[in-house]
This record gives C-alpha cells, sequence and structure tokens, in this order.
C-alpha cells in the first residue's frame, strides 16, 4: 500500500480544482494547471480535499498511485506559489543577461548561447545568480537543467554554472600530483 497515495491532498485557500474525465485542472493566483490522470488510478473530491485510490493490485496501480498523489500536490502548491530554482555562473568573463524573451549567456565559447525561456518560466539576474520561478515544478527543473548543461561545473577551477545548494568538489591539479610521486 502506498504511504504517500493514501494521503489525501487539501486544496490551499486561493486554489479549486475541477475534476473533468481524465484531466483535473487545478487554478489558482499564479496559473492553471492541467494534470493527466494515469491509468489505474481514480480522483475524487471529498470534504473539499482530493482522493486518490488504484483501480488495480498490480506494481503499475500501486506505483501510479504515489506518482498520481506527488504531481497532484506539486500542481496545487504551484498554483498557489511559484518554485523556484536558483544558478550561480561562476568564472571571468561568464555573465547573463535576459531581454525580449531569450536568456544570453557568455559562458567562455566563441559565441554567445541563446536560450528561448518557455511560456510560464520567468527569469531574473542578479550580477552572477540565475532565478529561474514558474508554477510547473517539472519544467522549472527542467528549464534549470538545460541551461547547467551548457557550460556544468567543473571540478579544478570552480567555473560553469551550478546550482545554488550544490556542492562542487575541488580537485588537486597537475602541480599536486607531481609533486606526490616525487
Amino acid at each position: 500500500m502506498s504511504k504517500i497515495g493514501k494521503k489525501p491532498i487539501a486544496i490551499e485557500n486561493g486554489v479549486s480544482a475541477k475534476i473533468d474525465g481524465d484531466t483535473v485542472e487545478i487554478s489558482g493566483k499564479n496559473s492553471v494547471l492541467k494534470v493527466r490522470v494515469l491509468p489505474w488510478t481514480s480522483i475524487s473530491m471529498e470534504n473539499g480535499e482530493l482522493v486518490i485510490s488504484p483501480l488495480s493490485k498490480n506494481k503499475q496501480a500501486r506505483s501510479n498511485w504515489g506518482t498520481m498523489r506527488a504531481l497532484l500536490q506539486n500542481a496545487i502548491t504551484g498554483a498557489a506559489q511559484d518554485f523556484i530554482k536558483e544558478l550561480i555562473i561562476e568564472g571571468v568573463g561568464y555573465r547573463a543577461d535576459v531581454s525580449g524573451g531569450s536568456l544570453n549567456l557568455n559562458l567562455g565559447y566563441s559565441h554567445p548561447v541563446k536560450f528561448l525561456v518557455p511560456d510560464g518560466i520567468k527569469i531574473e539576474v542578479v550580477k552572477n545568480t540565475l532565478k529561474i520561478s514558474g508554477a510547473d515544478k517539472a519544467l522549472v527543473g527542467q528549464v534549470a537543467a538545460k541551461i547547467r548543461s551548457f557550460r556544468k561545473p567543473e571540478p579544478y577551477n570552480g567555473k560553469g554554472i551550478r546550482y545554488s545548494t550544490e556542492v562542487i568538489r575541488r580537485k588537486a591539479g597537475k602541480k599536486a600530483a607531481s609533486g606526490a610521486a616525487k
């Protein structure tokens, strides 16, 4: 039995949920999100809470049960407040700026990298920090991962784009390695 799936989802103030066949529409002050109902799960509204139940006892039904609850919880939280990911750009000459719906990154390549910002995502640049926010948790994480992939942090100098919570393990360079061999 799913520990996560059996918990009902309380709907926050200012957020409304409407079950329409195989989709659940969640609307709040930030946005309107639609979540498709996964196979072998059913959703019902009871006492102002969303209750998810499996339609079968097979393994896939139990897996979808917990996943469906997590997706709905994220949608309700996102409709009420934005999800935020912060990226830090480190390196000499590495810069970022947002202009006209695109993010322009100077990352030490021979050309600037242009990234088109998807609908529903807001990007702010403050000095060397990128603040990515939006109502869809999966989309915010996907955009942050894509931007990070343009120049992943490297362990020798620590240059690159990293998450604000990420810790880069630094390695000793050639000088330290050759001194140990003597």
